[in-house]
């Protein structure tokens, strides 16, 4: 991290400061906007989750306000291979309306779909799940958000009969005695939430990282533990095995919070920590140690993220790792217990309000006839012309163009010709759609294939709330107006809705906007009824559920009972399973993803800062020294990382941080060096989740 400020040119009309949050990822750090006589200053604000630091893509955010690349007008493509050329507001939204009625007319309402993302604000994603579900009629809507935090999401629910990312504050991790990290790399990911780990080990706590590379963060351990990809599920069953043997189960808190337990006991009975260790690669003194750590303190916290989830098993995953936590007694004690580290910016908000495709607004069901009915009637519908689910992400995509799949998308947010897995058949998808439509502020690689782009507003423009990876809903806060032809993705779904039905139309002021989500997720699991922007404004946010605005927010979860019927934990039996794709003599080595400091997500946006394209200038596979000296590869040499669904080139970067039989690229650029080149997307019976994080390869020179 770095403190300082840093300051990007041209302002608008607006305050002279604004106090708002980071646009990137789900810890969402406070941090003040300052117009300056040339520009947008980013300074320090000391917020409960980042306390004043910045990483440096924080600190670099206003740089992309007036960035050449950003779009001002409305794009159009006059025939398919066209170019694209500038066109007025009026064409743009005209040409997509007419595009819309004519595939509606010819292949029915389904054969629209919409594609949200998890960056967008909670008003954005409410409006546009009402948009599909009342003004287009679709089933068909889901989001990027499906590809990051689902698993963890359905765990949690079957669970817990919830899912909140962390069911409690973020500065409980400095209260812990142990901190175990199951695939995830804050110290490069969300580098401020490292000072809340920085209380734990001058407290005298432990961290202990279970991650297949030596990263950032494992470096910093009191104990790394290196398994191989997609055995996770084997390690958190051993860690549950030794607990039961050695007596360190809570058994109080088992009989009178749980249900499910013996089952449970029956399978982890099997996983003996020697075999374990044959499968995994992890020491059984090292299993010990670590359960051993969870067990004889008072205050432990186990948190998973995408290199636990990002598996065909991803559910059953980090079930195996709440059945730690709860055979422990960890859930519902200060200092204590299960959580997961969202990674968008709203990827909780997001999936609470309707971009899922089996969801409405408040996190309710959306094929549960009471839910129905209480949002139809916020919507002024009748309950029975609200489409039912559609299909996750993958498959929505998958699916495009084809008899069984839409033929019209809108995407709001997201870059999938990146971001998904096996991404040349996504693009290739998306090729062969009658009608394209991105909405976003660069021509992205997605939007680069569009037949119409729109320009939106970004962070520093707009007015609104985000959710972040707590469940502490917060205040978007406007420095400025968006540039002269920019248009915020409410005023564009209100404007498509006016063109496209008779109905009532959308709000487009994104108070109005909160104002009916909190109408229509009362009663729900994320219920934000009591929540006004004013509360908000009043403290540093207000935690959900929140269903009374006079009454308190909600912090900690799960202090008294679980939301639940009988307000029990659910314990669920889980057994390993192989990866979907495993290795053979052709792909002889296992293939793995993730981030790096510099650079978030798809890319589209920080590829385009020049500090951060410095600090990260372009794509690399990672591989050990000795598998390199095998291949005859050199440190910087191009290579070739090829699986059955396409292949990726790259300088190799030699590292003992990696296992010798795994070889790892991070995701954020696209062309040759596209990481999702080579993905597999094998799926996640439960959750939709694609297989991101193993799947077999071989590595050549190039």
């Amino acid at each position: 991290m770095t403190d300082g400020a840093r300051t990007a040119t041209r302002t608008g009309s607006g305050p002279a400061q604004a106090a708002t949050h980071c646009p990137y990822c789900a810890l969402q750090c406070g941090m003040v906007l300052r117009a300056t006589g040339d520009g947008v200053e980013v300074g320090a604000r000391d917020f409960p989750t980042n306390r004043g630091g910045l990483c440096q893509k924080g600190w670099t955010a206003a740089d992309l306000l007036d960035h050449p690349d950003r779009l001002t007008t409305p794009l159009l493509r006059d025939r398919p291979g066209g170019e694209l050329r500038p066109a007025t507001w009026d064409e743009a939204l005209d040409r997509i309306a007419a595009g819309v009625r004519d595939v509606q007319q010819r292949h029915g309402p389904h054969a629209v779909a919409v594609f949200g993302g998890g960056g967008l604000t909670n008003e954005k994603a409410y409006a546009l799940g009402r948009f599909a579900r009342v003004t287009l009629r679709t089933r068909h809507i889901d989001y990027n958000g499906r590809w990051c935090m689902s698993s963890a999401a359905a765990a949690g629910n079957r669970a817990f009969g919830i899912d909140r990312g962390l069911p409690f504050p973020l500065a409980d991790l400095g209260r812990a005695d142990t901190l175990l990290l199951v695939g995830a790399n804050p110290a490069e990911t969300m580098p401020p939430l490292m000072r809340h780990v920085t209380d734990l080990r001058e407290r005298g706590g432990r961290l202990i990282v279970v991650d297949p590379r030596a990263t950032a963060t494992a470096r910093q351990a009191d104990l790394h533990l290196q398994p191989l990809p997609g055995t996770d599920l084997a390690v958190a069953n051993a860690l549950l095995h030794i607990a039961l043997t050695e007596g360190w189960l809570d058994r109080a808190y088992v009989a009178e919070r749980t249900t499910g337990f013996d089952e449970v006991r029956r399978t982890v009975a099997g996983y003996w920590p020697a075999e374990v260790e044959r499968l995994s690669g992890v020491p059984v003194a090292d299993l010990y140690a670590t359960a051993r750590a969870l067990a004889t303190v008072d205050r432990a916290i186990i948190l998973t993220a995408r290199g636990a989830e990002q598996h065909a098993k991803g559910v059953d995953t980090v079930t195996a790792l709440i059945n730690l936590a709860l055979a422990l007694g960890l859930p519902g004690r200060p200092g204590s217990g299960y959580g997961c580290l969202t990674g968008q910016g709203n990827g909780q908000g997001g999936r609470e309000h309707g971009q899922k495709a089996d969801q409405l607004p408040g996190y309710r069901r959306i094929d549960d006839p009471a839910a129905r009915a209480h949002v139809a009637g916020v919507w002024g519908v009748d309950p029975d012309s609200l489409p039912g689910p559609g299909v996750p992400a993958y498959q929505l995509l998958d699916a495009l163009g084809t008899p069984s799949g839409a033929r019209a998308l809108l995407v709001f947010g997201s870059n999938p010709v990146v971001s998904a897995p096996r991404a040349a058949r996504v693009e290739s998808r998306l090729r062969a759609l009658d009608l394209l439509v991105v909405a976003d502020f660069v021509r992205s690689e997605t939007a680069e294939l569009a037949d119409v782009v729109l320009p939106v507003a970004q962070w520093a423009e707009e007015n609104g709330t985000m959710t972040n990876l707590e469940g502490r809903v917060l205040r978007r806060r406007a420095l400025r107006e968006p540039p002269a032809g920019v248009r915020t993705e409410l005023e564009i779904l209100a404007a498509l809705a006016g063109r496209l039905t008779d109905g009532a139309p959308l709000p487009s002021d994104p108070r109005e906007v909160f104002a009916e989500l909190g109408r229509a997720s009362a009663g729900g699991p994320a219920d934000y009824a009591g929540i006004t922007w004013d509360r908000i404004d009043a403290d540093t946010g207000v935690f959900w559920p929140c269903p009374d605005r006079d009454g308190p927010d909600t912090p900690r979860l799960f202090a008294d009972r679980f939301p639940t019927p009988d307000g029990r934990a659910r314990f669920h039996a889980v057994t390993h399973r192989p990866a979907a794709e495993p290795v053979c003599a052709d792909y002889p080595l296992h293939f793995t993803t993730g981030r790096v400091l510099a650079q978030y997500q798809s890319g589209a946006q920080t590829r385009r800062v020049a500090a951060l394209r410095r600090a990260a200038p372009g794509g690399f596979v990672e591989l050990h020294p000795d598998l390199a000296a095998r291949l005859g590869v050199t440190e910087g040499a191009p290579v070739r990382v090829v699986s059955r669904r396409g292949e990726l080139r790259a300088p190799a970067r030699l590292s003992t941080a990696i296992r010798p039989d795994t070889v790892f690229a991070p995701f954020h650029w696209p062309g040759a060096q596209r990481a999702n080149s080579v993905t597999n997307d094998a799926l996640d019976p439960v959750s939709g989740m694609p297989e991101f994080k193993i799947c077999a390869v071989r590595v050549e020179p190039a």
